[in-house]
């Protein structure tokens, strides 16, 4: 019944996770973010954490006041992970939206700096711009 609820009793493993999610907390009026599309977003990310409301934890990582990130958006291989891949897709310039990334969708068992292994994560993004590959 425990493992049914999320909990383990393996050290390595988060017992709590979250499914994906995504929710736009503003929506854009510019060009849409579709597969083979650079965007440039400004995002922050943060720990899933289940006790605070909006699921924010430690926060990790932020592009605000710094560079913001460009990718090719569906590029193969995924230039960013798959989570954040995907909530990015069908966002339009001008949008704001905030995405919840289960570890399968993440980094899965690994550690990436301060990202523990089997982390839950969240990102609110905002979509700057997006251009056509090659221009």
């Amino acid at each position: 019944m425990l493992a049914a609820a999320g909990c383990s009793d393996t050290p390595t493993i988060p017992s709590s996770a979250a499914p994906y999610s995504q929710v736009d907390l503003r929506l854009g009026t510019g060009t849409a973010a579709t597969a083979g599309t650079v965007v440039t977003v400004n995002y922050t990310g943060w720990l899933y954490d289940p006790s605070q409301t909006d699921g924010k934890g430690l926060q990790f990582d932020t592009s605000v006041g710094k560079t913001a990130l460009t990718f090719t958006l569906g590029s193969n291989p995924l230039q960013v992970i798959q989570g954040f891949d995907r909530g990015v897709t069908g966002m339009k310039v001008g949008g704001a939206r905030r995405i919840v990334v289960p570890p399968s969708m993440g980094y899965g068992g690994s550690r990436n700096h301060s990202i523990p292994p089997y982390a839950t994560l969240v990102f609110d993004v905002d979509l700057v711009d997006v251009t056509t590959a090659g221009s």
